[in-house]
């Protein structure tokens, strides 16, 4: 059976007929037209862990235990008729449910207010994973690895086809997130600079309208974290140099079929959480707001490398990469380093990635980041069935995403940094009561409007200063009445990048079919122009081929964003900044500067590469071309 096009099957039995219910549904909603398709609503059991059901099953997309079954059905064997029976009558209330339009978030029967005059206002969970492929969450990046949970929130919820981060890396896109609005407005140039810690996030306004909020795991969107070796290969982006600033992209395999628990901070998150909805959550009188955010899939650092080392490691276990379709792995294409795009060179050669790679070496890169996504996904799986166990499933509203993807290998690169699909492109699903149910949105939208939505979930009036839109018009039909007069999101989404291992500022204007990116100036550096719907992978610049769409996007870009004057402001920022740190350095400098992460490079000719940070000192202006300005 099919839940859905571009979903993946659901092998065994079909779990309607065994439940002897037809449903129909909405799966895919796209300018604005309905399809209908039978579709299957259920919650889970909750009677084993995330990982037993990440075990079970052959690309399922749902976890076949969270529904009951029967016959030869995965789950099947030893259930009781009593536990059978019950099941079904859960399965039987949550299509009821779901077919009597149970009260939407946001919609309270006379109006929209706080969450104390709202008894009836949903809880909240947002999970934040790091670094996820956005494209493994629908057809045909989702044949490679079972992603269980992912799954069921794709056949329970909303899922959006075409989410993009703000800016690709951890601290500028949590600050998009966190604040509602774009980079350039947050001015968080870099992994360093983010919001101020005093800054007023949606979780506070939801705080203050009476929401529980708690939040645990990683946060990054305030300023002052990170190496000191990430800052200051930001903010020498622009020195006319190459130096390798990451070790070589490598695998780590635990060789223990048992192994579940590899990334061991983030199952100690991940317990944490449900402890809490176990002790705190469920005795609430009021609706609470819980925030897990996660370090995987991002990769593992790489001692190896030195004592200032990258995290280059892609590093799993032989039990999470059963779950990879070895086969089904794309190696992707490459151009030759001499027709690169100089911006693209700078950063495949920074992050260390010019070298040979052999095709097995490029697969298992691969096929093991994609083993450390369902680990990542057995993650959010802890949290679903903990909701399910509590029964607060139905009352919640969840939201999975993640600040950025990884590149894995593609366009020559591993790491972010890019706005190449494989970087910028992230998951973004969401289901609970009022959410549409195995639905899909073709629309772009991207991690600022987290914001309004979390506001709008929770009846709260939304800014009028931010950069985002809420997602509940695309995500319910229930909301399309009372936002008809509401601005709905545009068709574009903005992405900007200011930080490491680019040597220059990057814009991207996303639209259903093009994807434009300019540099710095948008005179110095040749833009890009990719037609996504014809040109997928991204393999094919016609920025000069089509020069009149060129010029309207690039139009299009500027009336959103001075990105020169942006461009000009964070290069004065980067110098300020280098310079304060190097007189806080005082005597020490050459000594610091030769051992941060580009120190196997530097200390081949030191002085050659403290000579041009001089020079680039006593300029004012950024490099007038990249291309021919490079030396190594």
């Amino acid at each position: 059976m099919r839940i859905s096009p571009g979903m993946a099957h659901v092998t065994g039995s079909d779990l309607l007929s065994l439940l002897g219910i037809r449903l129909k549904g909405l799966n895919r909603r796209q300018g604005g037209e309905v399809h209908l398709c039978a579709c299957a609503h259920s919650g889970p059991d909750g009677s084993r862990s995330s990982a037993d059901a990440a075990q079970g099953g052959n690309q399922t997309a749902i976890p076949a235990h969270l529904f009951p079954a029967g016959g030869s059905g995965p789950g099947a064997r030893g259930l009781g008729s009593q536990l059978l029976s019950a099941m079904l009558l859960l399965c039987v209330s949550v299509v009821a449910a779901s077919a009597l339009a149970a009260p939407a978030p946001g919609t309270s029967g006379e109006g929209r207010g706080a969450a104390q005059e709202r008894p009836d206002a949903p809880n909240v969970v947002l999970v934040v994973s790091d670094s996820f492929d956005g494209r493994l969450t629908f057809y045909p990046g989702s044949q490679v690895v079972k992603l269980p949970f992912i799954n069921f929130m794709k056949a329970h919820g909303t899922s959006f086809l075409n989410a993009y981060t703000n800016s690709p890396i951890c601290c500028p896109s949590r600050a998009a997130m966190w604040s509602g609005l774009f980079t350039h407005l947050t001015e968080s140039w870099n992994n360093f600079k983010g919001l101020d810690p005093n800054y007023t996030t949606w979780m506070d306004i939801m705080e203050k309208h009476g929401y529980q909020t708690q939040k645990f795991g990683k946060l990054d969107y305030t300023s002052g974290h990170h190496s000191i070796s990430n800052r200051v290969e930001a903010w020498t982006r622009d020195v006319p140099f190459l130096l390798r600033q990451e070790g070589r992209p490598m695998v780590n395999l635990i060789p223990n079929k048992t192994k579940v628990r590899v990334m061991e901070g983030d199952w100690k998150t991940t317990d944490t959480a449900v402890s809490w909805l176990r002790k705190a959550a469920v005795n609430h009188t009021q609706p609470f707001v819980l925030y897990l955010g996660l370090n995987l899939p991002h990769p593992y650092p790489s001692p190896s490398s030195g004592e200032n080392f990258g995290s280059s490691t892609f590093h799993t276990s032989l039990y999470w990469l059963k779950k990879v379709s070895y086969d089904a792995i794309k190696i992707p294409k490459w151009s030759p380093l001499s027709e690169m795009h100089p911006i693209d060179y700078y950063s495949s050669y920074t992050k260390n990635c010019t070298g040979k790679f052999t095709e097995r070496e490029i697969k298992n890169i691969r096929a093991f980041y994609y083993a450390m996504c369902a680990e990542t996904d057995a993650m959010l799986g802890e949290i679903i069935l903990a909701l399910r166990q509590l029964n607060l499933l139905e009352k919640t509203i969840v939201i999975y995403t993640s600040d950025h993807g990884e590149l894995a290998m593609e366009h020559r690169q591993f790491y972010k940094m890019s706005m190449y699909e494989a970087s910028a492109h992230v998951p973004l699903l969401i289901m609970g009561p009022g959410i549409e149910a195995n639905l899909q949105i073709s629309d772009v939208v991207s991690l600022v409007d987290i914001y309004p939505t979390m506001l709008d979930i929770a009846g709260i009036p939304l800014p009028q200063n931010i950069s985002g839109y809420s997602l509940l018009p695309l995500s319910s039909e229930m909301f399309e009445n009372e936002h008809k007069f509401k601005s709905l999101h545009p068709p574009w989404i903005l992405s900007e990048f200011h930080g490491c291992n680019v040597n220059a500022s990057t814009y991207m204007l996303r639209t259903n079919q093009w994807k434009y990116i300019a540099y710095s100036d948008g005179a110095s550096v040749s833009p890009q122009l990719f037609d996504i719907s014809s040109d997928p992978d991204e393999l094919t610049n016609i920025a000069t081929k089509f020069p009149e769409i060129t010029y309207s996007l690039d139009q299009k870009l500027r009336s959103i964003i001075n990105y020169p004057k942006v461009s000009a402001s964070v290069h004065q920022y980067n110098k300020e900044q280098f310079i304060k740190w190097k007189q806080s350095i005082g005597q020490n400098y050459s000594n610091v500067i030769a051992n941060l992460r580009w120190h196997q490079d530097w200390l081949k000719e030191p002085r050659k590469y403290e000579s041009a940070i001089d020079q680039w000192l006593k300029t004012h202006t950024p490099p007038k071309n990249i291309s021919t300005k490079i030396r190594k």
